[in-house]
């Protein structure tokens, strides 16, 4: 279990020994290094590129010897940020977060940067049109569901995923807001603004996109890049941040912020980027494209989040173990090999799904979506299994199912459940598709409307009925005694 968190003296909240989470920011805090042998820094950007996580980096010639030079001087500050647009994060940002932890596994501190403040600006990178205004309080909520995913995440790598604890390097999660709320427009501009050219602005490609588009582009979504260069800048004043991770479509922002560091303080800053995760159809993943897997289990159940991975396609699933999970190299290549040997026991896709649920729902989570009775319940039609399932259980296993209360009366028949559930049309042409073999109760199918139900049969012993009608629709029944 998650160890809890507790208020500290100096207003920050801790997560075990290595993560904080600042309100205000402080710089009274002594910093903590972990010593990491040098080689094993170097060999990080190399790991990256070789599992396909990092895909760019700017500047590129700088990159190409100064981070890494810079990387093996000692621990560094790395950040990525999350603007709170939705109450959950989905598995199109968990490559972010999967590359944040990297780092961290090498010795290098990492910062989750909320964008409390920027997620009411809007981003309009890789966006089509503008994205619906936020209030405060809408923002303010999505971001204390995204800290929990985090808070969860960044747990869960330390208790299962990390061989010495010790080594890791310092997580903080920190939100925007806190240093615009008071900032006023005039001084922000006067202070930042100076440093940006129209022309270069204008010519970002998100920019270019959406003004070629028939909604074009509003100022306040182009004036965004200011606002991600400054938290950039901001990060690396007071916590030494030197390096920013994003998606390739914030390669723009983060050019911003560099630019806007070298102007202001003449030290150089660098930026990673990490591939868009995309469907099977080559869509991205996301809440704006509708096909979001979500890291809350309120959105999406750890069962649902395992079988996601699980039904990957073949040709996918290679990549993906590279990219999700912190199985070295070689073994992902011997999970390959036995895939390819014996491909029926889909080995390859079965530890992908385990190993990403375990990092995001933990060891409880992933017991809880590879439980048996999950499975047999929806594959196997076994009743046993349905029989050890809970309420809530089998409503996130059959999530679209309907689900009704329905008080139990003496002589209830098959054709009651069905009608009480609405599981069949009223009249004779209900009573005509049980006949017809159309309905299935608890996986048997049941032929006799006038069959009165039966205890062990038709209601297991946890009270519930499951209705099957056709193959695909569902309907829960939840029995109560009179």
């Amino acid at each position: 279990m998650a160890a809890p968190i507790a208020r500290s003296c100096c207003g920050v909240s801790r997560l075990r020994s290595h993560f904080i989470y600042r309100k205000t920011p402080l710089t009274s805090c002594r910093r903590v290094l972990f010593h990491t042998s040098a080689s094993r820094r170097t060999g990080l950007l190399s790991s990256l590129y070789n599992r396909g996580i990092l895909k760019e980096a700017f500047p590129e010639k700088a990159a190409q010897v100064e981070l890494p030079d810079l990387l093996r001087s000692g621990p560094q500050t790395v950040y990525c940020g999350f603007d709170p647009t939705a109450d959950s994060l989905h598995a199109g940002n968990l490559l972010a977060i999967i590359g944040l932890l990297h780092f961290r596994d090498a010795g290098h501190d990492i910062i989750a940067l909320l964008g409390g403040a920027t997620a009411r600006i809007g981003d309009p990178s890789g966006k089509a049109a503008e994205r619906e205004r936020l209030c405060p309080a809408t923002v303010e909520s999505n971001a204390r569901g995204i800290l929990e995913d985090l808070q969860r995440i960044f747990t869960n790598h330390e208790l299962y995923f990390s061989s010495d604890p010790s080594r890791l390097g310092r997580v903080t999660v920190l939100n925007n807001s806190r240093w615009y709320k008071d900032r006023q427009v005039v001084e922000f501009l006067s202070e930042v603004g100076r440093y940006f050219r129209m022309g270069t602005m204008l010519s970002r490609h998100s920019v270019q996109t959406r003004l070629r588009s028939a909604d074009g582009m509003s100022y306040s979504e182009f004036s965004y890049q200011l606002f991600q260069a400054f938290d950039f800048y901001h990060l690396h004043q007071l916590h030494g941040c030197r390096i920013q991770l994003g998606g390739t479509d914030q390669l723009g922002n983060i050019m911003s912020g560099h630019e806007f560091i070298h102007k202001k303080t003449g030290e150089d800053v660098y930026g990673l980027t990490i591939p868009l995760v995309t469907s099977s159809m080559g869509d991205k993943l996301g809440k704006t494209a509708g096909n979001a897997v979500w890291l809350s289990r309120d959105k999406t159940s750890p069962f649902e989040f395992y079988q996601y991975f699980l039904r990957l396609p073949d040709n996918s699933v290679e990549g993906y173990l590279k990219l999700f999970t912190f199985l070295p190299l070689a073994e992902v290549q011997k999970v390959m090999d036995q895939q390819r040997r014996e491909p029926d026991k889909r080995t390859a896709h079965k530890r992908l799904a385990a190993e990403v649920t375990k990092l995001v729902h933990g060891k409880e989570g992933l017991e809880s979506a590879k439980r048996q009775v999950c499975t047999d319940a929806l594959y196997h039609s076994d009743i046993k299994a349905l029989e050890q399932m809970s309420d809530v259980e089998l409503q996130e296993l059959f999530r679209e199912a309907p689900f009704q209360e329905v008080f139990l009366d003496p002589g209830s028949t098959v054709l009651d459940a069905c009608r009480r559930a609405e599981a069949i049309p009223e009249g004779p042409r209900g009573y005509q598709m049980i006949q017809d073999g159309g309905v299935w109760m608890n996986h048997q199918r049941a032929v006799n409307p006038e069959q009165i139900l039966i205890p062990g049969q038709h209601i297991l012993a946890n009270g519930l009925s499951l209705i099957r009608v056709g193959k695909r629709n569902f309907y829960i029944l939840k029995w109560l005694s009179m």
